[in-house]
């Protein structure tokens, strides 16, 4: 039996480093089944059948089980197998809830790193099986997506077990997913991290981000191995009931003169299997790419492999794809401009942050920083709901109820003379470009409101300025700077008839029908 699964008693790569070898070995090739594991022991008894039609890969290469679930792919002395999940099956889950669907060949071990990677696994083995177990995948299905959680310590790590995952354990969802930047540097939390969100109770991918690299690593190429120590392969995919998942590495590590730093980008082998998976695909399910760092206006991107990456997600009908790194939360409908040349515009999502900004900002009484977005979004996290070729995204701010949707910036109170042309602003954290924003006081017609231009959030522009005569003062780790909001609307007020209580109310119109409401009451006398 492979050494992969972190339960078997040959457990999964761990510890201290042994330098690989200066010189690659000959390339091999590696053989094993697919089966099905019926007693649940995660070995390949003589009576459990192999699967014929499992897709399994090397990183590069995709191929299918034959009748007797059977496989052949070539390996060099850096290679991850892993298997392409299919609908209705699971993989082996371990006790922290992060699937294993991998074998690790690394006969030499990891280079010497500042954080341990893999330990040497020997010779190839005769046969690198891989088990899966049937289950029931309904169409209509959820999935938890987190951008950035980015703990420094085990004190943030503890703000997030307090902000987020309590109020997600027992969760009615498929998954979850981590879209990059898992931590923020220190990769001797991922073990602390990883038990923390064990308690959300689903299955959890993790998307690798800037900060999960070896930051001692000369090369793109190793700056992965302590994440492949912990998760395994820093690229993979998977389907789950009629979609299918691309796990996409876009962090490329590289050195410039006397300084190593990371670009916007995909290897060349990984653009290869992301081509070949998608073969396999058929045209009618939706395809979801998740990233870390978005597809538009963040770091530059290696641009012919940018352009290899939109051009392989331009050849499905049904393709949406989301990212986080940016700490702010965006819809970004991609078109020409962007480089996109399908025939409609791509949706790319740019998720919330579990930290927010960085987890700064004034402790609230529980001793969590409020940690707002740069754009006025308060930090939490994102819930999918998938039907078919159907998706929707709900937008779930931390430790607040479901219907806080729109931050409504109003003045506290307006004299009547001035309550015409007094205007106020509507933050719609979740709206989709296209969408229709209106208000009403109490029961007045409904009125458009105006997107506006270059305007940062008002609230997060306040606790910055106040931050500001605080000088060096601050007791809490500074707010980031203030950046134009993608979702902010004006009006002005308009019609008052007389003095009193008067409740504003805003409403959004997502172009897929998906309705967001808040409300603020202000005072005329």
């Amino acid at each position: 039996m492979p050494r992969l699964f972190r339960m078997l008693p040959v457990g999964l790569l761990l510890a201290t480093l042994v330098p690989a070898a200066a010189d690659a070995a000959p390339w091999q090739n590696a053989t094993g089944t697919v089966y099905l594991d019926s007693n649940q022991n995660a070995q390949k008894d003589a009576s459990e059948p192999g699967l014929e039609g499992i897709r399994v890969s090397n990183g590069r290469d995709v191929v299918v089980t034959d009748p007797a679930g059977r496989y052949t792919l070539p390996v060099d002395d850096d290679t991850i197998l892993f298997v392409i999940k299919p609908s209705g099956y699971r993989t082996v889950i371990d006790e922290l809830n992060i699937p294993r669907a991998y074998y690790i060949h690394k006969p030499n071990g990891s280079p010497k790193l500042d954080f341990p990677g893999v330990l040497p696994t020997g010779p190839l083995p005769a046969s690198i099986d891989f088990p899966l177990y049937k289950v029931e995948e309904p169409a209509a299905f959820d999935v938890v997506f987190f951008g950035d959680p980015q703990p420094r310590d085990q004190k943030e790590i503890d703000y997030i077990a307090h902000d987020v995952v309590e109020e997600l354990s027992g969760v009615n969802a498929a998954f979850g997913v981590t879209l990059g930047d898992i931590l923020f540097d220190d990769l001797s939390l991922f073990d602390s991290f990883n038990r923390t969100l064990s308690h959300i109770g689903i299955p959890w991918y993790n998307v690798i981000g800037n900060h999960d690299i070896n930051y001692a690593s000369e090369t793109d190429e190793l700056s992965d191995e302590t994440y492949e120590r912990v998760y395994g392969p820093p690229y993979f995919s998977f389907d789950y009931g009629s979609v299918h998942f691309i796990a996409v590495d876009d962090v490329h590590w590289l050195r410039e003169g006397d300084k190593k730093l990371y670009r916007s980008g995909l290897s060349e082998e990984q653009l290869a299997f992301i081509e070949n998976d998608l073969k396999h695909v058929p045209q009618d399910r939706l395809v979801v790419a998740m990233m870390h760092i978005p597809l538009v206006r963040s770091t530059p991107w290696i641009e012919p492999r940018r352009e290899k990456l939109l051009r392989l997600l331009e050849s499905r009908e049904h393709c949406i794809s989301l990212a986080g790194h940016t700490h702010h939360h965006e819809h970004v409908l991609m078109d020409a401009q962007d480089g996109w040349k399908g025939a409609k515009p791509h949706h790319h999502i740019i998720n919330v942050t579990v930290c927010g900004a960085w987890w700064s900002g004034k402790p609230d009484e529980h001793g969590i920083p409020h940690t707002m977005c740069a754009d006025g979004t308060p930090n939490g996290y994102t819930i999918m709901h998938f039907d078919g070729q159907k998706y929707l995204l709900d937008y779930k701010a931390a430790r607040r109820g479901k219907d806080e949707q729109i931050r409504i910036t109003a003045p506290e109170v307006v004299t009547l003379a001035d309550a015409a042309k007094t205007e106020f602003r509507a933050n719609a954290f979740n709206a989709i470009p296209g969408a229709t924003v209106e208000f009403r006081l109490d029961e007045q017609p409904w009125q458009l409101m105006t997107k506006t231009q270059n305007e940062p959030d008002p609230i997060f522009q306040n606790l910055v300025n106040e931050e500001k005569a605080l000088k060096d003062q601050l007791p809490w780790r500074k707010l980031a700077s203030p950046m134009v909001c993608p979702h902010l609307w004006k009006a002005a007020l308009g019609n008052v008839p007389q003095p009193g209580s008067y409740r504003i109310q805003v409403r959004v119109t997502n172009p897929n029908g998906q309705i967001l409401e808040g409300d603020r009451v202000i005072r005329v006398q």
